[in-house]
């Protein structure tokens, strides 16, 4: 898989009654998704992430407040504000990631295209840039 990352715009379904964001496989997510998780109540100074998955594919969203998300690969280093609930940040393949800067109402959902599985991740940067090397 080549490694990238992608900003998404979700569509937006509004009336008076409020908005709407449907996610589906092949309608905003380009995989079928496996596994959901969100990450709430962070502290303002305290980042996580820190690692980098070998085959999943994740869309990161803010549904509440702001998120920075710092990317690292093929050489080049991107940073994103995810603030916006009609957009996402897909990630695919090598990337090493860091969340940071989180707003006290922040509430960022993660959409997975597998369920946990430990032997995905890496977790020591080293690691990432030795096996990053290797896939060029």
């Amino acid at each position: 898989m080549h490694s990238k990352v992608t900003k998404l715009n979700f569509k937006v379904i509004s009336d008076n009654r409020g908005n709407l964001i449907a996610l589906e496989k092949g309608k905003g997510i380009p995989f079928e998704p496996k596994r959901i998780y969100y990450i709430y109540n962070t502290k303002k100074d305290q980042a996580r992430g820190f690692h980098a998955h070998i085959n999943l594919s994740q869309v990161l969203v803010a549904t509440s407040g702001t998120v920075k998300i710092k990317c690292l690969y093929q050489n080049r280093v991107e940073s994103f504000i995810l603030d916006n609930p009609g957009e996402g940040l897909l990630i695919e393949g090598l990337v090493w990631r860091e969340m940071s800067e989180f707003s006290n109402d922040a509430v960022l959902m993660v959409i997975a295209s597998d369920v946990y599985d430990e032997s995905d991740y890496i977790r020591k940067f080293a690691d990432f840039l030795n096996l990053e090397k290797l896939k060029r």
